[in-house]
């Protein structure tokens, strides 16, 4: 009796044990991934040229010296429509909403990335040297 009741002991340990540690790894993952972002912030050869709210379903060209670019802003969500680069990877980026995401366009040098502020931290001099 005293073997059943051993096995049975420790397999309720590890059960509950596996529970705790399967929940700490939920919540982790909830706390760490990326939040909704409120702004679209474009910018064209490494210079921010326009941000706009995600709140707003808008459709907007963008024009920089390498071509065109169509963004559109539908429910919270941004993505590219049309562009005339070769390649048409903006296009195939689908669509982003969370801080942090980009879409870019190598051959027009545009990044579309997602913020959550109105203005840019990242135009900001991180460090000087001399």
């Amino acid at each position: 009796m005293k073997i059943a009741v051993h096995k049975t002991l420790k397999a309720d340990i590890i059960l509950i044990g596996g529970l705790l540690l399967a929940g700490a790894a939920v919540l982790l993952f909830l706390l760490l991934s990326p939040s909704n972002g409120r702004y679209v912030q474009v910018k064209a050869d490494g210079s921010v040229i326009a941000r706009y709210p995600l709140d707003k379903n808008i459709t907007v060209p963008i024009n920089t010296g390498g071509g065109k670019n169509i963004m559109e802003i539908q429910d919270g969500q941004v993505f590219v429509s049309e562009a005339d680069c070769p390649d048409g990877l903006c296009v195939n980026t689908g669509k982003i909403s969370k801080t942090g995401q980009t879409i870019i366009c190598l051959p027009h040098k545009l990044v579309i990335e997602i913020t959550d502020s109105e203005t840019s931290v990242s135009d900001d001099i991180d460090i000087m040297v001399k």
